[in-house]
């Protein structure tokens, strides 16, 4: 059966973590060309973590130290047991190494000159982290991309676009690296206007884009103010990043729509590496790269393993960014594993529906759970809506969701209908998310758009 590492590694012991005398070569299994069953995976990931933890111990001052704490300073991992002894790691100790240790921290494996890249995190919700990769930790994400790329249907003569500003944060450095490695042709829009990067998908006929879910609905409206058609296009594919729209089903439906084109849900964190992608055969699910990771899938409350078929939290080990690397890290998705066996008999780990939510932004709005992607869901269901903002705002000392949102300007300048689809929109988000928000039309342009990750809810507006 195909499980998460939840359902079998991290299950009662499996034999192959006890089997010493496996001989699967410390390099990466290369997907699809080679099938991954389970049976190879798991003596393939024992062997990558043991290597990996050969070369931190006395390297690496971080995980050193955590590593002798946790009763596994010396010798490879041979029970379950022995792992689960490493204590979960979050987000706020990474940032608190790096403010107490300016400026990257006691995470490092080797001396500063060994590092080539440097990359940071948004910040959204935080401090912004650095991030150090080495030349062979780099090579190891260009192999994570090697592996996406397959699993979507990249072709020979594909064209990728990627219209993001090249700055320091990761964004899509590593696919535009990717694809070039492959042999692609790709064309780097950075410092260009929507209208210019349009101008450009459709003069070299690009076949596939990388962006954001907010900025393929961005390069979307801008193609209706200038007639561009973009379902006439040759844009066949797009690979979305660094928000939940892409597991939003009423907004990749807007994207498809719009583009004409098939969207896929990438997964990835820049401390992490990109460990996760929608295949060509799976829509609807995140495949997880466990070739280069291991993921579990926990109580988010309790630490405990999920049941199968439950949501929980992904907790992640990336096995090849030995610079830098974490391990049995709390990212904050929420997922659920899938238990059908899937159609190429790959045995990767699949989670249905991709992220569905995340662990610490859920809003409690007149007693309800409220998750910002549930209420995107509702909206994007909503042609009429371009443009949205959240904020959590206090009313007579309770808690309550304002909702600003812009629609086109005919719409905007006829009152009826404006207030027709407030009414509409207020409808449909009580009868399924149970409560009523306040909403708010806005002036046409007034909210911000990026190319970048959006962080579209204020927690608290007095």
């Amino acid at each position: 059966m195909v499980g998460a590492i939840v359902l079998t590694l991290f299950a009662p012991a499996h034999p192959l973590w006890n089997n010493r005398s496996s001989n699967i070569r410390p390099t990466c299994v290369s997907y699809p060309e080679t099938f991954v069953f389970r049976s190879d995976l798991l003596p393939h990931q024992r062997m990558r973590l043991n290597q990996m933890l050969d070369e931190l111990r006395g390297r690496n001052p971080f995980w050193s130290t955590r590593l002798e704490q946790a009763g596994l300073g010396a010798g490879p991992v041979e029970s379950l047991e022995q792992w689960r002894a490493l204590p979960l790691l979050t987000k706020s100790e990474l940032v608190a190494d790096q403010n107490t240790h300016p400026r990257y921290g006691t995470n490092l494996t080797y001396p500063i000159t060994s590092y080539v890249r440097l990359h940071q995190t948004s910040g959204t919700t935080g401090r912004p982290m650095y991030w150090l990769d080495t030349t062979a930790s780099w090579n190891w994400f260009m192999e994570c991309w090697t592996q996406i790329y397959q699993l979507v249907g990249l072709r020979a003569d594909d064209v990728l676009a990627f219209p993001f500003s090249f700055g320091p944060f990761i964004g899509f450095w590593a696919a535009f690296e990717g694809g070039v490695r492959r042999g692609n042709l790709c064309l780097a829009m950075g410092g260009l206007s929507s209208e210019i990067r349009l101008r450009q998908i459709i003069e070299h006929q690009c076949t596939v884009v990388c962006c954001t879910p907010t900025y393929a609905l961005r390069l979307a409206e801008v193609a209706r103010k200038e007639g561009i058609d973009l379902g006439r296009s040759a844009v066949r594919a797009i690979i979305v990043a660094g928000e939940p729209g892409g597991a939003v089903a009423e907004t990749r439906a807007r994207i498809e729509r719009e583009w004409g084109a098939r969207v896929f849900d990438h997964w990835g964190m820049t401390d992490l590496g990109s460990l996760g992608i929608e295949s060509e055969t799976h829509p609807g699910s995140l495949t997880v790269l466990e070739t280069e990771s291991i993921a579990e899938v926990i109580d988010p409350t309790t630490g405990v393993p999920a049941q199968p078929g439950q949501i929980g939290e992904l907790v992640m080990t990336n096995l090849g960014r030995i610079g830098q690397p974490v391990l049995r890290y709390r990212t904050g998705d929420l997922v659920k594993a899938s238990l059908e066996a899937s159609a190429g008999g790959d045995g990767l780990l699949r989670l249905e529906g991709g992220v569905l939510g995340r662990s610490d932004d859920m809003l409690i709005i007149r007693g309800n759970n409220v998750f910002p992607s549930s209420v995107e869901a509702v909206l994007r269901g909503f042609p009429e809506v371009t443009e949205f903002r959240l904020s959590v705002v206090k009313r007579q000392e309770m808690l309550q969701l304002k909702i600003e949102f812009e629609t086109e300007p005919a719409m905007a300048q006829n009152r009826d209908s404006l207030d027709e689809l407030v009414n509409r929109m207020g409808r449909r988000i009580s009868d399924r998310l149970a409560f009523q928000p306040e909403l708010q039309p806005v002036e046409c342009g007034s909210l911000p758009r990026s190319e970048f990750k959006r962080q579209r809810v204020t927690k608290l507006v007095s």
